[in-house]
């Protein structure tokens, strides 16, 4: 199968019944033990230092890994994509474009997806069998979710094999596998609660060791707003095709994803909420409306080109924590006054 390079979650579906291997270029970039070689290869080429760390990291790990063929969404994510695309273009790569409309209709979405269906050659029933398949192991995702919020699964479990949905890591089958044996193992822990019950915003974070971090300090994100997306957690009880893309959040306007993440806190009674913004993205002033909008304690956290925390954000999110634990206490022990009385 030809390979193809993502640039984010796309309709995966279509690929796939096209024959083709789809390979998001981010999970490449940021699980790389070299990851840096990729962004120091963007800017040798002439990308500023100015510009997103994610960007120059698709560019570069696509570049050196030979991906000669790209599908990158236009609208509804990056607002660097389409610049992007062209500068694959000047290098020889084949680029497909793909949008999500900022109408957020129905109709729209399904045209889009009619015209990428068309362009690639594929019937709507191929599609709907490939759709069949790969929502059958999006239910795993939906279960080990279940096991984050059990106090099974680690944060860090919960974020990256829901993270690797976007492209399945490459292969479907084996990726299913894997799940399966994740799953019994993990089932096989005792229950390990933490004190704290935290959401993260924002898209996946440029530092690996978040998740575990905030474990250390007794806390545990069970709730990871776009990575839970990736999987499509409503995918299964969506109609069609169309509708399973119009109900995915992440690349539509703020007041839809609000909807969710209310959703979300409410059901999960979650304590706080860490919004990571990347250095030079727009959508860190989603960070203002965010914080006008939901009624629960927000810390907000930047990342650029590391991948690990500096020791101003651990302390920030050591101090947020301890914040929030005392905050858990007093309330507990007013409670128990208000109890007596």
């Amino acid at each position: 199968m030809k390979k193809i390079g993502l640039t984010t979650t796309v309709p995966i579906e279509v690929l796939l019944a096209a024959g083709y291997t789809p390979i998001d270029l981010n999970n490449i970039f940021v699980v790389s033990k070299d990851y840096g070689k990729y962004i120091e290869k963007a800017e040798r080429d002439g990308f500023p230092k100015s510009m997103c760390a994610w960007i120059k990291g698709i560019y570069g790990a696509c570049i050196e890994n030979g991906i000669q063929e790209v599908l990158g969404v236009t609208e509804g994510d990056c607002s660097n994509t389409k610049t992007l695309l062209e500068i694959f273009k000047k290098n020889n790569i084949k680029i497909h474009s793909f949008g999500y409309p900022h109408s957020h209709s129905l109709d729209d979405i399904k045209n889009e997806l009619d015209k990428l269906m068309k362009y690639m050659g594929v019937s709507y029933e191929e599609v709907e069998e490939q759709r069949n398949r790969l929502n059958l192991i999006r239910e795993k995702a939906k279960y080990i979710d279940e096991l984050t919020l059990e106090g099974k699964a680690t944060g860090f479990e919960n974020h990256i094999l829901q993270l690797c949905f976007s492209d399945f890591d490459g292969d479907v089958d084996r990726y299913s596998n894997f799940l399966d044996e994740k799953i019994e193992k993990i089932n096989e822990r005792p229950i390990d609660e933490k004190e704290l019950r935290l959401g993260y915003l924002g898209i996946p974070p440029m530092q690996g060791d978040l998740h575990d971090y905030v474990e250390v300090l007794d806390g545990r994100f069970i709730y990871n707003e776009v990575q839970r997306e990736f999987a499509f957690p409503r995918a299964m009880g969506s109609e069609n095709i169309y509708e399973q893309y119009y109900n995915y959040t992440y690349t539509y306007d703020i007041d839809f994803r609000l909807e969710d993440i209310k959703k979300q806190i409410k059901e999960r009674k979650l304590d706080a909420i860490i919004h990571y913004t990347q250095a030079f993205c727009h959508r860190a002033v989603e960070d203002i409306i965010l914080k006008q909008e939901l009624d629960i304690p927000i810390l907000t956290i930047e990342g650029d080109k590391s991948n690990s925390l500096d020791a101003r954000t651990k302390l920030r999110i050591e101090a947020f924590l301890d914040m929030l634990k005392d905050k858990k206490q007093r309330d507990y022990a007013k409670k128990k006054i208000g109890d007596k009385q």
